[in-house]
């Protein structure tokens, strides 16, 4: 550590140098403080220059935090320049000497002011002082010789930079340039007098040496031949042994090394503008069809088929379930018989064992049961069909022609059977596609006001939510609100209730159920009278506060899982904002993100929190059911949320919740970001990587799973509609109409003998053959696979293809080279082996898998005629300008490159495809699961209804005084009551056009019937039977749940219900 007295002179010194004054640099180096030894004021200039550049070195050097010189770097520095100055003293007396010698002419000193001179005598050779004298003297003369002036000043460089003066007249020596400066330039100065002594040592040295050579040049060969020898095979061996020792290293890098120029290739492949032939004849293998290959499009096809018939079974079961849940409820409400019930039991059970299958075997009906003639009409179909997938203006416009009811139900059925419930990444993106058109069609023509998205039913965005909230979207839906409703549901002490009456009225309800009297608060208040009790006040508070807790949870679990959105709802909800934006170009940011927070919370997610039973967002058990309680905790929570979203505060009749306001703007913030960002999604080309060369590139053809009734639908819809959606006379789609011709019945899609006419249950048959579904492999009307191609795009496919089969197996840098180039014997006899090789994996492809027989035949081409035929095609390619050959058809091989790329992903997107059909398999499975244990469970609560039934009828079957009238189990004995005394109790309030003085005339008879909680109650005036009313408890408890205080019997008497409800517990049930 530095004294602070040393660090004022380190300050001083650094000052000093920095300004360059030699003399102010002296002054502070002798400062007491520095404690600077050995400082000599004649070198003040070689101090500052030594001091100097030590200080722009270490100014140069980054990795030095300090910048200036500490005490010990300076005193290196005048240490350094002192013994710069004793070298310097050294060599003048070195070259005074010597000079000196020489113009007297004394060899004889010559030797003693050499030794005197160098540090290490043993350098100077004594017998060598007569060549020095004469090497030295003769250097002299020369160098005398070339001057004509000369002074008496020596000129020494130290260390190549620093310049050192000495007059040999005056003794004088200065490290500045004196002002009258001349040098003694007949002097031979220090270095040269080294170089002529080191360099005549060295002569000598190499003189002995290359004579002792030139003596033993034979030995020497020798020598150097078997240590060359020695040496190589040391190496050889050593390098050897090495590889040996690392050989699995050895093979890592080779085997990096070719990866890494695979890579490189791969990346020109992929990235360069113009990828060269010699890389795509590297990568044409990934177009080959391997056995793995065709297993997976098999097993892709089967899960496909199997999720779409699991989806319409389980939207059948649950469909024939919500009937069968209401057909119970109208029971217990005694709406139905219990044979209605029983009848809709057995048909759910022939569904759960199988008797119902039919409707949904693919492998028993479908394509195979047609008859022959009937092949012609199901391949246009086919063709209709792909059509209708591919260009979806067709069904865009066709939504828009149907009454609501009927379109809805189309979108339901038809639509997303078209796109096999979007099972994969082509009918999703299609489907996509679909959705984008039509709402732009729908914003187009049917929405006048940017709220219209609000505060109507858009038919696509219902379409969207829809699809998103099926098989596909339920999971993600599931994984954004599950673990928070859960954490809801399970906290059974959270009691949210925001409504003053409600709160006021339970709590009165609270009181007199426990009292068992009559409260003197009245039943029937306003909100701003139910504010005014501070037990109302209180509760409301701990209300908002539980509420804005939980809100909070559910708004952090939806803005933290933005990703796990779908894409479709994503790009959907960008289509709209900007759908929005371009018909109302005056429209704020604000109300566009309004509506897509429309569509992306209230219509999502909102049902999905309210209801979370409703859309398997929790896991319910058969015949459990969420409470009031918890639903309208849910409720309270949906409500702030969606107020959040559309940027509504609470006003009005919610003024009691104006507290809240504040908290909802800061949410709205929240949403809007997060509704902003949604919308940030790539196009779908982007995201499924499609083209109009996918369906060319992919293995098998797509297909669907239609149901025979869904195609006639179809087909009618089609024809009732053909001027609105495809008004071109010469539109494909009215030439595909006129080749169907009109719409058939389903006996005569199916063809003769599908149906016995002679069958008495003909129309049911028929009803179920209709919904047998078909597997219809979709293809284009202009299909290139039938003869020649149709236009330039199908003949580039063609000559693609032809391509990729001649650059195998003939090599060349360019496409024209090749073609030019005349194929080999060996050339031709290794293309046709590789015919042959792909002929038979052909050959063990599925049926609807194999190439078509023009392509065959292009394949089976010797490679000569291949070559012949690809100029042919090029040709006719260039006048339709598709290619050219200015660039060697570079274009082409752009497309091989491409589809090369595209086959890449679409094995990756397969295997994914794979792993997803799985999953939602496994889902629908498990649902489907839960569907039959409901059946299960309402299966065993009518068997329960049945045994009651026959107890109750086998108790009626006893006969009393064999008058068939039924004995009757054992009943509670009848309760009689005066209208005072109930009215005392607090249970009756009032009687119309009766006075209170009159109550004590009046009788109440209540008596418990046979049927569990149903009471009937006869009133008697002055002994004589009035009326009689029935009771049944569990529309009191609805009452009381409802907070309906005070209800009327006999439409004149006013009876409270909690303390009836009170009366009948106490009476009948001991409670």
């Amino acid at each position: 550590m530095h004294s602070v007295p040393g660090i004022v002179a380190v300050g001083y010194i650094n000052e000093a140098i920095d300004e360059g004054n030699a003399l102010k640099t002296l002054d502070t180096l002798l400062l007491p403080t520095a404690k600077i030894n050995d400082v000599d004021p004649d070198c003040a200039q070689h101090y500052q220059d030594v001091l100097y550049h030590a200080k722009m070195q270490k100014l140069m050097d980054s990795e030095i935090v300090s910048k200036v010189l500490w005490l010990d770097e300076i005193q290196h520095a005048v240490d350094e320049a002192n013994m710069d100055k004793d070298k310097a003293k050294q060599w003048v007396t070195l070259v005074i000497d010597v000079n000196q010698c020489l113009e007297k002419q004394k060899p004889c000193d010559i030797l003693s002011h050499l030794k005197s001179s160098v540090s290490n005598t043993n350098d100077i050779i004594p017998e060598c002082a007569d060549r020095y004298y004469d090497a030295l003297a003769k250097a002299k003369e020369h160098k005398s010789k070339s001057v004509s002036t000369e002074g008496s000043w020596l000129k020494l460089t130290l260390q190549d930079k620093y310049d050192y003066y000495y007059n040999i007249d005056s003794k004088e020596s200065s490290w500045v340039t004196p002002e009258s400066c001349l040098p003694k330039e007949s002097w031979l100065m220090a270095k040269e007098i080294e170089a002529f002594w080191k360099g005549h040592k060295q002569r000598e040295a190499y003189m002995r040496r290359r004579q002792t050579f030139i003596d033993n040049t034979e030995n020497i060969v020798k020598i150097q031949s078997w240590f060359r020898m020695v040496t190589a095979r040391r190496n050889y061996l050593s390098r050897l042994q090495y590889f040996r020792d690392h050989k699995n290293e050895i093979v890592k890098i080779q085997s990096l090394v070719r990866a890494n120029k695979a890579r490189d290739d791969y990346k020109t492949l992929v990235g360069s503008e113009n990828p060269p032939l010699t890389v795509i004849r590297k990568f044409v293998h990934l177009l080959d069809q391997s056995n793995l290959d065709f297993q997976e499009e098999l097993e892709v096809a089967r899960l496909r088929e199997e999720v779409v018939t699991k989806i319409r079974g389980n939207q059948q079961l649950e469909k024939d379930l919500n009937l069968m849940d209401l057909k119970i409820g109208l029971l217990v409400k005694n709406r139905i018989t219990l044979e209605d019930v029983i009848s809709h039991r057995t048909k759910l059970n022939k569904k759960k064992h199988g008797e119902m299958q039919i409707l949904n075997n693919t492998d028993s009906q479908g394509i195979k049961s047609l008859s022959k003639e009937r092949r012609k009409t199901l391949e246009t179909y086919q063709q209709l069909f792909y059509l209708l997938q591919t260009n979806p203006l067709y069904l865009a416009k066709l939504i828009f022609q149907m009454p609501q009811n009927k379109s809805t139900k189309f979108m339901d059925t038809v639509i997303f059977t078209l796109y096999n419930y979007a099972s994969n990444q082509r009918e999703e993106y299609l489907l996509l596609k679909l959705f984008k058109t039509a709402l732009e069609e729908e914003i187009k023509s049917k929405v006048d006001q940017v709220q219209d998205i609000v505060t109507g039913n858009p038919t696509v965005i219902k379409m969207v939510v829809s699809f998103n909230r099926g098989a596909r979207g339920q999971n993600t839906l599931r994984q954004l609100l599950a673990p928070v409703v859960k954490e809801i549901l399970d906290d059974k002490s959270l009691t949210i209730n925001t409504n003053p009456v409600e709160v006021y009225k339970a709590w009165v309800n609270q009181l007199e159920t426990q009292t068992g009297e009559a409260s003197k608060l009245p039943y029937d208040v306003t909100t701003e009278q139910a504010l005014t009790y501070p037990e109302v006040k209180n509760k409301l508070e701990a209300s908002i506060e539980n509420l804005r807790r939980v809100t909070d949870k559910v708004l952090k679990s939806i803005i933290s899982s933005r990703d796990l959105l779908p894409y479709g709802l994503r790009y959907i909800a960008k289509v709209l904002k900007n759908s929005i934006h371009e018909k109302f170009p005056d429209a704020t940011e604000d109300e566009l993100l309004k509506i897509v927070g429309n569509l992306l919370y209230y219509r999502y997610m909102n049902p999905a929190i309210v209801a979370p039973d409703g859309f398997d967002i929790i896991d319910m058990t058969a015949g459990g059911q969420i409470t009031s309680d918890q639903r309208r905790n849910l409720g309270s929570v949906a409500k702030v949320l969606q107020h959040a979203a559309s940027n509504k505060l609470f006003e009005g009749e919610n003024e009691h919740l104006s507290s809240m306001n504040n908290y909802l703007s800061e949410t709205y913030h929240e949403f809007r970001k997060y509704f902003k960002e949604a919308c940030n999604v790539p196009e779908p080309e982007e995201t499924f990587n499609m083209d109009k060369y996918t369906d060319v590139v992919t293995v098998s053809k797509p297909v669907i799973y239609i149901s025979v009734e869904e195609i006639i639908s179809t087909h009618s819809l089609l024809l009732e509609h053909q001027d609105a959606i495809a008004p071109d006379k010469q539109d494909l789609l009215n030439e595909l109409l006129e080749l169907l011709g009109e719409v058939p019945s389903v006996e005569s899609f199916l063809g003769e003998g599908a149906v016995d006419p002679n069958d008495p249950n003909k129309a049911n048959t028929l009803s179920q053959l209709s919904k047998i579904e078909i597997s219809l492999y979709l293809t284009s009307k202009y299909n290139i696979g039938d003869g020649e191609a149709v236009d330039g795009q199908s003949l580039m496919i063609k000559t693609k293809k032809l391509i990729i089969d001649v650059i195998r197996n003939q090599p060349g840098n360019t496409l024209t080279e090749i073609l030019e180039t005349p194929a080999t014997t060996k050339e031709e006899a290794d293309h046709a082996r590789d015919m042959e090789s792909r002929a038979i994996i052909d050959s063990q492809a599925p049926e609807e898998m194999k190439h078509s027989q023009s392509m065959i035949e292009d394949a089976q081409l010797p490679l000569q005629q291949k070559k012949r035929k690809i100029q042919r095609n090029l040709r006719t390619l260039e006048q339709t300008r598709h290619v050219s050959s200015k660039n060697k058809y570079q274009d082409i091989l752009n497309e091989i490159a491409k589809d090369i790329r595209n086959q890449r992903i679409h094995r990756k997107l397969r295997k994914a495809e794979l792993a997803k059909l799985q999953q939602t398999l496994n889902a629908l499975n498990e649902k489907a699961a839960f569907y039959e244990e409901q059946i299960n469970y309402y299966d065993t609560y009518i068997k329960t209804c049945l045994d009651n039934l026959k107890r109750r009828n086998s108790r009626r079957s006893i006969k009393l005084d064999g008058k068939g009238e039924p004995k009757g189990a054992k009943r509670a004995k009848p309760v009689r009551y005066t209208a005072a005394k109930l009215h005392e109790k607090g249970v009756l309030l009032g009687i119309d056009d009766l006075q209170t003085n009159q109550f004590k005339n009046v009788t109440f008879d209540i008596i418990s019937t046979e049927d569990v909680g149903i009471f009937d109650v006869r009133s008697k005036f002055l002994g004589v039977e009035m009326e009689k009313v029935q009771l049944n408890i569990q529309d009191l408890l609805q009452m009381q749940y409802e907070g309906v205080a005070v209800m009327k019997m006999f439409d004149k008497v006013k009876v409270n219900v909690n303390l009836l409800i009170y009366l009948l517990n106490k009476k009948f049930y001991g409670k």
